[in-house]
């Protein structure tokens, strides 16, 4: 029998393998009928069926074709009947070699016991996208605009 930690890291190990395949119906039952999913973007589908409807129109159009790479990162249970998993990772065209760097993506499954094994309650997607170092042009800048803003507005003296 497998432990909790390896049911876990391969449910959402599923979630990419049916991706890959452009399964929209499979990739759907591997979420609770309720869960809250967050996409990149910050758009919200609610329930299992609206998750179905928007990758089988993805997975038929702009994601056609594409696998779903990466990796669990970690895995912490919370009491005996939920988790918390990170993955990472990002959608990749079968012309490409690697997730493109712009693609990157950082994901946090909220997964509950269901029967023998789990299930996808919440899920949520954002792009990693680090700030500039604060010795960088950009941080530097950036900061000097911050700083202009508040002086005109009184803010700062």
């Amino acid at each position: 029998m497998q432990t909790e930690e390896a049911e876990i890291r391969g449910h959402v190990l599923a979630t990419f393998e049916v991706w890959s395949r452009g399964d929209a119906r499979a990739f759907a039952a591997l979420f609770a009928p309720e869960v809250d999913y967050v996409t990149f973007d910050g758009g919200l589908a609610r329930g299992r069926a609206e998750v179905e409807r928007a990758h089988a129109a993805l997975f038929a159009t702009v994601l056609r074709g594409t696998s779903l790479r990466g990796e669990v990162t970690d895995v912490r249970t919370i009491g005996e009947d939920a988790a918390v998993a990170h993955a990472i990772g990002g959608a990749v065209w079968p012309w490409q070699r690697g997730i493109p760097a712009d693609r990157l993506s950082r994901q946090t499954y909220v997964l509950v016991r269901a029967g023998e094994g789990w299930t996808i309650t919440a899920f949520h997607n954002t792009r990693v996208r680090p700030l500039p170092r604060p010795e960088s042009l950009a941080f530097k800048l950036f900061a000097w605009f911050v700083r202009l803003r508040l002086r005109l507005r009184g803010a700062i003296g």
